[in-house]
């Protein structure tokens, strides 16, 4: 790409990535309906329905840092489309659990939260992912002000943290997956802090340079 020319749209990117978001729903629908999903079909579409909402989570947050570190701008393309995939992803991870699992006996769901650390730490990470798939829209940003704007987005961080905590809670035998994805969600936060530190100064500067003109 020559200086000053702008990024191609890259129109396919978005649907590409819908398509292949839609292949495991796909085979785990196809495993459901052909009893293929073993001897508890509820904890295992759990289980899996859970997985696959942090790996959409993570790919979301990863994007930014590959920007930072490798320059790869058309994953920003896709940010939000992995963003909003995590939460819908998640919801149907909850609704699983609520309607299917507990027959929606708000009683016992709410027992559950309280009694039941790894179910609680769970349902606050989806509860922080509610704002920021409400305010996932262009109105949004214009309404909140993209400052105020960012700062709600940075809950995504939160979010993964318990994300992966709430995993290796649920996990009880071999801790090592629910680790990896700690480390990767630790890695992807501290490339975004180093990068922040960096700009700090960059931006007091440019705010002192417009203060004197």
């Amino acid at each position: 790409m020559t200086p000053g020319s702008r990024p191609r749209p890259l129109t396919w990117l978005v649907p590409a990535v819908l398509t292949g978001a839609a292949a495991p729903f796909v085979v785990l629908a196809w495993k459901a309906a052909t009893g293929r999903l073993g001897a508890n079909p509820i904890a295992t579409a759990l289980n899996q329905l859970g997985l696959l909402a942090l790996v959409f989570l993570v790919a979301c947050l990863a994007c930014t840092p590959l920007k930072v570190l490798f320059g790869v701008t058309w994953p920003i393309r896709i940010r939000k489309t992995l963003g909003l995939l995590a939460f819908y992803t998640a919801t149907s991870h909850f609704l699983l659990y609520a309607v299917v699992d507990q027959g929606l006996r708000l009683g016992t769901v709410v027992e559950d939260v309280v009694k039941r650390p790894f179910i609680a730490v769970g349902f606050a990470a989806w509860l922080l992912l509610v704002p920021l798939a409400a305010t996932s829209t262009k109105n949004a940003v214009i309404r909140l002000g993209f400052k105020r704007w960012k700062r709600l987005h940075r809950l995504v961080y939160a979010v993964a943290v318990l994300a992966a905590i709430h995993f290796r809670m649920r996990v009880k035998a071999d801790a090592r997956e629910p680790f990896v994805w700690l480390g990767i969600v630790a890695a992807l936060l501290c490339v975004r802090l180093i990068d922040g530190g960096r700009d700090a100064p960059r931006a007091r500067r440019r705010r002192s340079a417009a203060a004197e003109s």
